[in-house]
């Protein structure tokens, strides 16, 4: 946003170094007012992203790019230097980064006798460095949002096919239960045992062995019956 909107973003109230719930619903606070001085509808679900659940920050990169890709075309701004910008993120943390460096400056001018040419050398690749680390962090967010999204679109194609295959099963267990409700059928043994197993309600329940002993206990009968006709018709 800071890239996409220079200057709109106060970059000395955004924590850089946020661990805690509470610094990261700061600068989500401080990112909403961005939005709201920009005049751009979109709420950002601060409870949820706080978490660090991976699905719930892509979909905010996601949109966060795509908004930014609007405006810009999709073209970075070569001359943005993060690293410079995140250094005006508070006066304290810039305090720091002064002392580590001024201590960085010092160690080097000990050990080398040309100290004046060697900071400004040290100055500029530091500079260089830090672009070049900038660039090679960018291109792995870059990598990681494209793997997280081709995993999201292979996981949709999979609840597809499984709400495919739910449905044309349960089409089938209507089909028969329809069946069994015909008044013909209704009283019939087949149609208590298949009913038995239809619908069983409690999870982990087998309705099964009582089916079966309602087949059982209808076979028999029906050998009992066919007996006593043979007798009567000898």
């Amino acid at each position: 946003m800071d890239m996409t909107h220079p200057g709109v973003v106060p970059m000395h109230k955004v924590n850089f170094d946020a661990k805690s719930e509470y610094d990261m619903i700061q600068n989500y606070k401080v990112l909403q007012e961005v939005f709201n001085k920009l005049k751009i509808d979109k709420h950002i679900e601060v409870n949820r992203l706080v978490k660090g659940r991976p699905l719930d920050n892509l979909e905010f990169l996601q949109w966060l790019k795509r908004y930014c890709d609007s405006i810009n075309g999709g073209i970075m701004n070569e001359n943005y230097n993060p690293v410079e910008r995140r250094s005006k993120g508070g006066k304290e943390r810039y305090l720091r980064v002064c002392n580590k460096f001024s201590k960085s400056l010092q160690a080097n001018n000990s050990q080398n006798s040309g100290s004046g040419d060697q900071v400004g050398l040290d100055k500029t690749s530091g500079m260089k460095q830090g672009k070049v680390g900038a660039s090679a962090v960018g291109a792995n967010v870059s990598g990681e949002i494209e793997a997280l999204t081709k995993e999201i679109t292979d996981l949709k194609l999979s609840v597809d096919l499984l709400e495919k295959e739910r449905d044309f099963y349960f089409s089938k267990l209507r089909d028969v239960e329809v069946l069994f409700q015909l008044t013909e059928l209704e009283d019939h043994p087949m149609a208590a045992a298949v009913k038995k197993i239809l619908y069983a309600t409690e999870e982990g329940e087998s309705a099964l062995e009582e089916a079966q002993e309602i087949m059982e206990e209808f076979l028999r009968e029906g050998e009992t019956d066919r007996n006593n006709d043979l007798k009567n018709i000898d």
